[in-house]
């Protein structure tokens, strides 16, 4: 698995979306799609900031074990 960072998330060309389930709450990350695949994750409130960008399954994997409590 390859992770890379992105200085600046504004910069990447990706329509960046917020979880539904944030509602007003100020502690959320956005994502974003990139081509090829890979994910680009950012902090809301902070979408100057950096960037993570990981593969699909990868995000998958972090989403599933903060779903069941293992992380």
């Amino acid at each position: 698995m390859t992770t890379r960072t992105a200085p600046d998330a504004s910069a990447l060309p990706v329509a960046w979306w917020k979880s539904s389930r944030s509602a007003a709450q100020s502690d959320c990350v956005e994502c974003g799609l990139l081509d090829g695949g890979p994910v680009a994750v950012r902090d809301s409130k902070v979408p100057h900031g950096p960037a993570i960008v990981v593969s699909r399954a990868a995000l998958a994997a972090m989403v599933g074990a903060v779903s069941d409590g293992t992380l």
